[in-house]
């Protein structure tokens, strides 16, 4: 067995509160009507990459997870699905599921990922540069302008979706890697990085994807040994980047090589970061071997990260956040709408056959009304999404917008820049902008609210 897949798909993130819950985790979160999980399978299939372990944090959401993949994909895919406690983070889930590695490498996809680079293409670079991770970076996706409501304008992208990161002059090896936010800050970088490459090329317009391939000896010592490593983002991934010139990490395996105590670099090391100049810059490693007395004899091979950029064509988001949620939504039925795997009208939306719509009711380019559906007179829908078996009232405008399944709302309303879950009722001449509506939850008649999370306790 070559590759090995895990996907890990979260569980009930706070940070998506009101929208997910114990009966809607994570990754069946609506997008395009359609599970988000959905959008990394499918990539992973059309790879040709069927064998997978999909890693659910908490036991309720791994069942209906499990219940919903064996029902969708069933003679498709062949998927384990892991539980592992909540709040582990992702080298937590991996260290859970370790046992079940048994493959040469391993191609680790975050189950929240919306994305048309092929999974295949991060597989092949990693195995013809021999690396011990290879990690995806993509140009972050810039969501294009509401028609009247508030998320995110044209070329307003925030910064916690970028990474900070640097390349060699071929833009195949990852030589350096900060979290995004960190972009105000100064950033430190060791001369002995510049003097192995020549030059550095800092780059802050590209996010990490979180689609990693891993040589699975390194990365299953590296979770053993650093028991504290919480994040494959945060930690694990930096740290093997660090360690590309101050330690030594062997084909099948890590040992451990710290500087020493003045700061320099041992004798050991120093013959690591030697073999690492001659290996990827040549001219850099005959300088320095002129000027240094030690015999490069026995040279220690140090390891490769590298790195695999997707062209600016491709989409690539990551469904972290609740902006993120409407976002991605809004682009996969708008310029990313190839994604969705639906067939567009000629008027560029998508109506259900079985749904309804009243006398002088209007869907607009961008949008979506699900099966079962039902609108009254005189409503307007703009670049916005309505799931399935919606009861929606006559004179309601619902403008870049996501309104789950069985949603109910009443004559009168507005709902803008707003998301709405399932089993919803709005009664009639509610005001919404900008809101998450929590399942099930009653808003009263007349209520007006604004950037508010409305959620039942």
């Amino acid at each position: 067995m070559d590759f090995q897949v895990v996907v890990l798909a979260g569980g009930t993130s706070k940070k998506l509160a009101p929208l997910v819950s114990k009966e809607v985790p994570k990754a069946l979160l609506p997008v395009a009507n359609r599970p988000v999980l959905s959008y990394v399978l499918e990539l992973l299939e059309a790879s040709n990459l069927k064998d997978l372990i999909v890693v659910v944090e908490g036991e309720d959401a791994a069942l209906r997870v499990g219940g919903w993949i064996s029902g969708a994909y069933v003679d498709r895919l062949h998927v384990e699905v892991a539980a592992v406690p909540e709040d582990v983070g992702t080298a937590g889930a991996l260290r859970a599921v370790a046992h079940h590695l048994i493959a040469n490498d391993v191609l680790i996809v975050s189950g929240d990922l919306v994305s048309d680079v092929p999974p295949g293409a991060v597989a092949a670079t990693h195995r013809r540069h021999g690396a011990v991770v290879t990690a995806l970076l993509c140009y972050a996706p810039v969501s294009g302008p509401s028609d009247t409501g508030s998320s995110a304008g044209k070329d307003k992208v925030k910064k916690s979706r970028y990474n900070i990161v640097g390349l060699d002059p071929t833009r195949q090896l990852l030589l350096y890697i900060a979290a995004g936010g960190e972009v105000d800050k100064d950033i430190r970088v060791q001369k002995n990085i510049l003097r192995a490459v020549g030059q550095l090329e800092i780059r802050a317009d590209l996010m990490d994807a979180h689609m990693y391939a891993f040589k699975r000896t390194v990365l299953q010592d590296v979770l053993d040994q650093k028991d504290t490593f919480h994040s494959i983002r945060q930690d694990v991934l930096p740290y093997l980047v660090r360690s590309q010139l101050r330690s030594e990490i062997s084909a099948n395996g890590l040992h451990k090589v710290e500087d020493n105590a003045n700061g320099g670099v041992s004798s050991q090391n120093y013959l690591t970061w030697m073999s690492l100049h001659r290996e990827i810059a040549p001219s850099a490693y005959q300088e320095l071997l002129a000027l240094s007395p030690r015999s490069p004899e026995n040279v220690l091979r140090t390891h490769k990260c590298c790195a695999y950029i997707a062209s600016k064509s491709k989409y690539c988001a990551r469904l972290n956040s609740i902006q993120a949620f409407s976002d991605i939504n809004r682009d996969v039925v708008g310029e990313a709408s190839h994604l969705s795997g639906y067939s567009f009208s000629s008027q560029n939306n998508i109506i259900h056959p079985s749904a309804e719509l009243g006398s002088k009711t209007t869907v607009g380019p961008q949008c979506m009304l699900a099966e079962g559906s039902q609108m009254g007179d005189k409503c307007s829908v703009k670049r916005s999404i309505i799931g399935r078996h919606c009861r929606i009232g006559s004179n309601v405008k619902i403008v870049n917008s996501v309104v789950m399944n069985h949603v109910t709302i009443e004559d009168g309303c507005l709902v803008q820049g707003s998301v709405i879950c399932s089993n919803v009722h709005l009664q009639e001449r509610v005001v919404l902008k900008d809101c998450q509506v929590g399942a099930g939850y009653v808003v009263t008649s007349s209520s007006e609210y604004k950037s508010e999370p409305l959620a039942r306790k």
